[in-house]
């Protein structure tokens, strides 16, 4: 019997060679990414079935990330394991497509758990967030209205932007002119009613898309 095919994702080396051996008696780790963008970009040629991701990840958020990786391939099942407790921001990762939410401070045979159990078409989400979050993520999750809608490229460069990127270095980064980043900047900001750089990125951080 062929094992599920599984894409780890975590900017922290230490954590996603734990998680590969953790795993991996039960399941196959076909590759392992440290950014989001890289994962977008390689991911869907190793065909995975499972992907384990973290929300924070440079270039490209696990959120968004995982976004992209639905529209690429829509059968694929998003694991994210974090340390983002808040329970807008679960809700948030099954309305882009999650079918798992663990903490990082699960123990570590919740993981596999949650793998089984997301390969037999069964949603997870860790116990050790409270019943008030649990139930604003499973009974929140299609009335919840979430902020504007951003295209896919606006996500990516107000990432860029929030992480300190010049607009030179978030062209460079996706392959664009720096005359592209700006016309996305200010589109952003006349879609999101805001007045200048600062309270765009104020609105990337709250919004968490850095």
């Amino acid at each position: 019997m062929k094992r599920t095919r599984v894409v780890l994702a975590d900017d922290h080396t230490l954590l996603i060679e734990a998680l590969k051996n953790l795993i991996e008696p039960e399941f196959e780790v076909v590759g392992m990414f440290a950014d989001g963008l890289s994962l977008v970009n390689e991911a869907p040629r190793l065909d995975p079935q499972v992907i384990i991701i973290d929300v924070r990840m440079p270039t490209m958020n696990g959120l968004n990330a995982g976004e992209r990786l639905k529209q690429l391939m829509p059968s694929v099942k998003l694991v994210y394991l974090t340390q983002d407790q808040d329970p807008d921001i679960a809700a948030q990762a099954f309305r882009l497509g999650a079918s798992a939410y663990l903490l990082k401070n699960s123990a570590a045979s919740e993981l596999v758990k949650a793998l089984r159990l997301v390969m037999r078409g069964s949603p997870y989400v860790t116990p050790l967030m409270t019943q008030d979050m649990v139930g604003s993520v499973v009974h929140g999750l299609k009335r919840r209205k979430g902020p504007p809608r951003l295209t896919a490229r606006q996500k990516e460069v107000l990432q860029l932007l929030a992480e300190g990127r010049s607009m030179k270095e978030a062209a460079y980064i996706l392959n664009v002119t720096p005359g592209t980043v700006a016309y996305h900047k200010y589109i952003m900001m006349e879609h999101l009613q805001v007045r200048s750089s600062a309270e765009l990125l104020q609105y990337a951080w709250k919004s968490s898309v850095a």
